[in-house]
């Protein structure tokens, strides 16, 4: 799908809608820019895979006053849950 852009005074591109909704390229996204020759490739980077504990402990502990060890806790919960 080859479409043409300008660019601006800034060196800013619009990626066009139809391009961006094929890759799922959203406003905030992060891409990586990479130059290959004469041609800009610019390439959507794929989120990492967290566990759903490291994931709430990143968004969630910044409010905590203090650090909890949430794996610590779902352990021992397991734990109390199997020897009962």
């Amino acid at each position: 799908m080859e479409r043409r852009t300008t660019v601006g005074p800034k060196g800013q591109v619009v990626i066009p809608k139809e391009i961006r909704e094929k890759i799922g390229l959203k406003e905030h996204s992060k891409v990586i820019v990479d130059v290959v020759d004469d041609s800009v490739i610019i390439r959507k980077i794929k989120p990492e895979s967290v566990s759903y504990v490291d994931f709430y402990c990143a968004t969630y502990s910044r409010k905590l006053k203090k650090k909890i060890d949430l794996k610590k806790i779902a352990e021992e919960q397991y734990e109390r849950n199997v020897s009962h």
